[in-house]
């Protein structure tokens, strides 16, 4: 499952997302703004916006780490709008039978994440 949205995303909700019936592992990855930009400064905020079709390249990263390793379920948001230090960008949460994949996909997805080409992010320091 993959969403996009401008609400804060709640971490009391997100097991219940997504399918352990047949889990052994569940990885949670939660990526949030950081106080410090990579220029030196302190961030006040920052903007993501979607620039393209940002759902679907969501869909196609799901799809690609269902093939490439073995994942009872996997749920991939992302968050657009204006952030502040803190606040959670986005998240990338699998379940599967064994540890090793859970691990290694959620690794991968947040990798993916971080480099979306439909997201465009505006950072301003304060």
């Amino acid at each position: 499952m993959v969403r996009i949205s401008p609400d804060p995303i709640d971490p009391a909700k997100i097991y219940d997302m997504i399918a352990t019936t047949n889990a052994g592992s569940v990885v949670i990855h939660y990526a949030v703004v950081k106080p410090l930009s990579g220029a030196g400064g302190t961030t006040s905020y920052i903007d993501y916006a979607m620039s393209g079709d940002t759902e679907a390249e969501l869909a196609d990263m799901a799809a690609r780490l269902g093939t490439e390793f073995t994942l009872e379920d996997i749920l991939l948001i992302r968050r657009t709008g204006r952030l502040r230090v803190g606040d959670i960008i986005s998240l990338a949460a699998v379940s599967s039978p064994n540890s090793g994949d859970a691990f290694e996909a959620c690794k991968q997805a947040i990798g993916q994440l971080k480099k979306m080409k439909t997201i465009v992010k505006t950072e301003v320091c304060g």
